[in-house]
């Protein structure tokens, strides 16, 4: 009679079970791997538009993947009950009142998947681009590693995982779109003319604004903008270049490296250092 019954339960619904689970698994697992390959792809990519149209397509995938494996496990879920003799209409009839009870505590659930779906649908950030997210305790500055309709995962530049919900965000600073401005300050001394300066710095622009990697950095020949501090020892000197935005700490850091290693070569004095300080370049 027991062999009898388990036959009768396969027959009528094994075959649907087992199916509904291997879709289940094949799509988590397809997701999954898919979506860590576009993830990189994104990552890598750079700042034209085949580089944001990858990242928006990680975007787009992510969020429809994860729909469409909520979905078939919810449908397997349904098939498991079934299989068991529980009857879903009245299970799903309380789920429905339930819900209304629980929407009413539910508002921060509600407030994050509503500024998520915005999020998406106006393109504010993507998967792979580099931002800071400003919420009301903190600024949380990294690169998006994944964004649900829910949160949103950072991932910071101390390797740091850091999952922000989406209602919380109140300002979002992209660095990856349109251009950024790289800003380098050096200080020479007092006594060292500006002119002179400018027209050493304005030889190694001309130099290094064909060579890589500035020059693929660059989207704009550096600019020698002059005198913008005096201190007690010091002038500080200001230099400013248009650049993909991407690269910007990039160009300043080797574009203020480049500066200070021409000045020295030609002799431009660097100001004395403060006691107790190591020397300013």
């Amino acid at each position: 009679m027991i062999a009898f019954d388990v036959q009768v339960w396969w027959e009528s619904y094994g075959v649907a079970l087992v199916v509904t689970l291997v879709i289940s698994l094949v799509l988590t697992l397809l997701s999954r791997r898919s979506l860590r390959r576009f993830r990189r792809r994104a990552k890598a990519s750079g700042d034209d538009a085949e580089g944001r149209r990858m990242r928006r397509f990680a975007t787009v995938a992510g969020i429809m993947a994860g729909t469409v494996v909520v979905i078939a496990w919810f449908i397997f879920t349904v098939t498991l009950l079934g299989s068991l003799g529980v009857s879903i209409g009245p299970l799903i009839a309380s789920a429905g009142i339930a819900g209304i009870a629980l929407g009413f505590g539910a508002q921060t659930l509600v407030r994050d998947t509503i500024s998520g779906l915005f999020i998406f649908l106006e393109g504010q950030f993507d998967v792979g681009d580099i931002v800071d997210l400003t919420t009301s305790s903190e600024t949380v500055s990294g690169t998006v590693e994944t964004l649900s309709l829910r949160t949103t995962a950072i991932r910071q530049y101390d390797g740091s995982l850091s999952t922000v919900p989406n209602g919380l965000i109140e300002v979002t600073n992209n660095r990856t779109r349109g251009w950024g401005r790289a800003v380098v300050d050096v200080r020479v001394a007092l006594d060292e003319e500006p002119d002179r300066v400018r027209s050493v710095v304005e030889e190694l622009f001309e130099e290094i604004r064909e060579q890589p990697p500035l020059g693929e950095w660059l989207r704009q020949p550096p600019q020698f903008l002059g005198v913008t501090q005096l201190t007690d020892n010091a002038q500080v000197i200001r230099m400013a270049a248009e650049t993909m935005p991407s690269h910007r700490v990039d160009t300043e850091r080797l574009l203020r490296a480049k500066i200070v290693a021409r000045l020295s070569e030609r002799g431009v004095k660097t100001p004395p250092a403060m006691p107790g300080m190591p020397p300013t370049p």
